[in-house]
């Protein structure tokens, strides 16, 4: 019991003396903000954004024309001719240099090209919404651990202030035994539910801990001591609907949250195939491409110098060239019927989404309201106890109620209490969910 007085006191000079110390205090913002900078999947989602915006690059740069130089030194020993008088040489060493610069484009390729881009560009967009979706997620996943640690915690206040009352209470009850009002078995009894109290206490400690541990894992804050970790607790109004109520009807809800991430992603999905598709049918046509070159030579045995030479033999040339497919082992026509194929499964998918979509606002803003109507049963049945309890109290004290029924009596306040705070912060995560869907930002 000693050690347990000094565990409340010492919680107490941490929990008023921390703003006093300077200890570092987490809120719910803070949290989701450090979480977005450093988890890990975000950076590898990062990443892949990179990735996409160097795609868009190449699918840019395959509009410009190709370009490429050659120099090339040959020697020959054996029979050669002579380039200028076409002189056969025999067994006479001879050498020559020449040079080329060459460039080609591609004029027209049934638009392939500029359907590739697009879809280059909507695969970026894909991935930055990618990168929003995992933040949303992450975005939940703490809310909810932040509220079932704010929860741990609140039953932990009450599990305290429960076991200081029977420790008085005990007090005042070895004072009636001593006076003779009182028989010893009622001072047995009530120590009997000190020590359960003490239990009570010791498991509320342990879901305070298990619930930082969550959060602190969920930021990779693995390294940080699960003792120094603390949390804001704002204070909360739950008088009706006026200050924490339900939003508009499923429908509102519904079309607000179509502007989430992962319908925007499957939107662009759809877009994307549409340009794949394109991009297949554009190998239908005939390509037109541009060659142009510009190349010259010197030769050992020709009149002039080297550089006299080049200037001399140089040859620009220019062409056109046209590429018609007439059969490639119906390569082309597969592939188009796949990408015609995937361009539907992309759509049914649209709608899929929308429809999963629909279905968990509808079950989010049910278990909403069930959780507001639980949070009220749960307060009136905890004002029923509470003044249950009391009159119980009261006649205990004077020894009309045994210790056995004063016992029951605690115990049940003190799980009408827990039900009721765990009421609350289910109402309070419901609603964040609800905000999420409507594109609201999440706050407490």
């Amino acid at each position: 019991m000693k050690s347990l007085v000094k565990y409340t006191l010492f919680a107490a000079i941490s929990l008023f003396g921390c703003k006093a110390f300077g200890q570092d205090i987490w809120s719910l913002n803070r949290c989701i903000d450090y979480a977005k900078e450093h988890n890990l999947q975000i950076l590898q989602s990062e990443l892949s954004v990179s990735q996409a915006e160097n795609s868009v690059t190449q699918a840019k740069a395959d509009f410009f024309p190709s370009l490429s130089a050659g120099f090339s030194q040959n020697m020959s020993w054996g029979r050669s001719v002579n380039l200028q008088t076409l002189e056969i040489i025999k067994h006479k060493l001879s050498s020559n240099t020449s040079a080329s610069l060459s460039s080609s484009m591609t004029l027209f390729n049934g638009l392939s090209n500029v359907y590739s881009l697009k879809s280059s560009k909507t695969a970026l967009e894909i991935s930055r919404l990618q990168v929003e979706q995992l933040s949303n997620n992450i975005t939940i996943q703490i809310t909810q651990a932040y509220l079932q640690l704010l929860l741990a915690q609140a039953i932990e206040k009450s599990a305290v202030e429960s076991y200081k009352s029977v420790e008085q209470q005990v007090d005042r009850t070895a004072k009636m035994v001593d006076a003779g009002s009182q028989a010893y078995s009622t001072l047995l009894e009530v120590k009997s539910q000190l020590a359960s109290e003490k239990s009570q206490v010791v498991e509320a400690q342990n879901d305070v801990r298990s619930a930082k541990l969550t959060l602190l894992q969920l930021l990779d804050l693995t390294s940080t001591p699960i003792d120094s970790f603390e949390v804001e607790n704002p204070e909360f109004e739950f008088d009706g609907l006026n200050y924490l109520s339900l939003p508009d009807g499923i429908g509102s809800i519904y079309s607000k949250a179509l502007e989430l991430p992962q319908i925007k992603i499957q939107e662009l999905s759809v877009q994307k195939s549409e340009y794949d598709y394109k991009t297949a049918r554009g190998r239908y046509f005939p390509s037109l491409s541009m060659q142009a070159g510009y190349g010259t030579y010197y030769t050992h045995g020709q009149e002039g110098a080297f550089f006299s030479q080049f200037n001399s033999n140089k040859n620009p040339t220019l062409g056109f060239s046209i590429s018609i497919p007439i059969f490639n082992a119906l390569s082309t026509r597969m592939n188009v019927k796949n990408q015609k194929l995937a361009l539907e499964n992309q759509k049914i998918e649209l709608e899929l989404q929308k429809q999963t979509l629909y279905k968990e606002i509808q079950t989010a803003y049910n278990q909403a309201y069930s959780a507001y109507e639980r949070m009220n049963a749960a307060k009136e049945n905890l004002l029923s106890i509470q003044e249950s309890f009391s009159y119980t109290e009261n006649k205990f004290n004077v020894g009309m109620v045994n210790a056995t029924d004063y016992n029951i009596a605690r115990t049940n306040l003190f799980k009408a209490t827990s039900s009721y705070y765990q009421a609350q912060y289910q109402y309070i995560f419901e609603l964040k969910i609800l905000d999420f869907y409507t594109g609201k930002q999440i706050t407490l």
